[in-house]
């Protein structure tokens, strides 16, 4: 017999929730925002849409006697694009797991929260749960920021990402920049009046690889190693028969705490002024286009050792705690002084075509989430 649970996660992968910000024919958040909303509100009467450029998340809360403290339980709500899949929005149960788009990545998470906020209603807790399902984690996260700005905050956190039932308390962050040689155009059968843009870059690019040696050799943090940068994306010239005006490359920097975006910014810089102290006529223009910190929290802060306490009593296991290279949401929430940690079910290929979650991790993530609640609201 299919659990409630289940059909609350068959339901969530079933609507199309596609990021458009990553897919041209992305659906978005609306149709999902508006199930999770009406949902909770038939838990709480503490509902609310916050809308961030179309971008709906929800914010819904239980609220304590008062006194008590407060946790925020936060998942995002968009997914990946779905290029090569069959029937991505069709879930289906094989062998103990649940595959479709969106199954581990994040919407098991999300229904397990929504449990979570219900079951909620019945203990009695001085302080408030507060779920946040949320836009756009999967791009620029337009959401949680949205939901941190309308004022939502609590005393601790958790980000509900699959770990696998692990406790993840660090995750590196990441800048992109835009670094845009100059050349001179001309006939290409004129060179001694053109300038070549793309060879130009070359220089750049050697200086790119020596700077990514440079950092595989640095101490790096315990739980992450060490940040990284490459080269993205390329592209310059108009025709083939014309020398190159510009080359615009895009260039993506791994960070690890303690290190800045302003820090990478200096590092391009230093690649530049090594380029031109080479070619006197090298010019070429840096900017930062984007950046989101990287997070850590002390592995005996209170709300790790809590979740860990009470996974460990739940599964029979004590989670590993560790580190994980991709961004989450948990940076936002950290920025913001909540104490922040990432516990979530298991699964795999996320973000691939078979993209999958352990049907039984999503009950024990519901349980662990209602047990924290329990004991850190009381």
């Amino acid at each position: 017999m299919t659990s409630p649970l289940l059909e609350l996660t068959t339901k969530l992968v079933s609507i199309d929730s596609t990021n458009p910000s990553l897919s041209s024919t992305g659906a978005g958040e609306a149709e999902i925002a508006a199930f999770v909303a009406d949902w909770c509100r038939d838990q709480t009467p503490d509902v609310q849409i916050i809308d961030a450029d179309g971008r709906p998340s929800v914010i819904a809360i239980v609220r304590g006697t008062g006194g008590g403290r407060s946790i925020i339980l936060n998942g995002h709500l968009d997914t990946v694009g779905v290029d090569g899949m069959a029937d991505p929005f069709r879930p289906k149960v094989e062998d103990g797991r649940m595959y479709g788009r969106g199954t581990g990545d994040m919407k098991a998470s999300v229904a397990a929260m929504m449990v979570t906020l219900a079951r909620a209603r019945s203990m009695p807790l001085r302080g408030d749960v507060v779920m946040t399902a949320v836009a756009d984690e999967e791009a620029f996260s337009v959401g949680t920021q949205a939901v941190l700005d309308s004022g939502v905050t609590a005393d601790a956190a958790i980000v509900t990402e699959p770990t696998s039932g692990d406790l993840v308390v660090a995750h590196k962050g990441f800048a992109w920049a835009d670094v845009i040689t100059q050349g001179r155009v001309a006939h290409g059968s004129l060179p001694d009046e053109g300038v070549d843009a793309i060879t130009k870059m070359g220089a750049f690019l050697k200086g790119l690889e020596s700077l990514q040696a440079e950092l595989e050799k640095q101490q790096g943090d315990p739980m992450l190693g060490t940040g990284s940068v490459h080269a993205s994306k390329i592209s310059g010239g108009r025709e083939m028969s014309s020398y190159p005006a510009t080359c615009h490359l895009g260039v993506e920097r791994r960070t690890i705490p303690g290190e800045t975006a302003s820090g990478f910014v200096a590092e391009l810089e230093g690649i530049a002024e090594r380029c031109r102290q080479a070619d006197p006529d090298f010019r070429a223009e840096i900017e930062l286009t984007f950046d989101r910190q990287a997070f850590s929290i002390d592995a005996d802060h209170e709300i790790v050792e809590l979740v860990k306490t009470v996974a460990a009593r739940t599964t029979g296991r004590e989670p590993v705690i560790c580190g994980r290279a991709g961004w989450m949401d948990a940076a936002l929430l950290g920025e913001c002084s909540i104490p922040t940690v990432i516990y979530g079910p298991s699964g795999g290929d996320f973000h691939g075509d078979n993209e999958w979650v352990d049907v039984a991790s999503i009950d024990v993530c519901a349980d662990v989430l209602t047990e924290v609640a329990r004991a850190y609201c009381a």
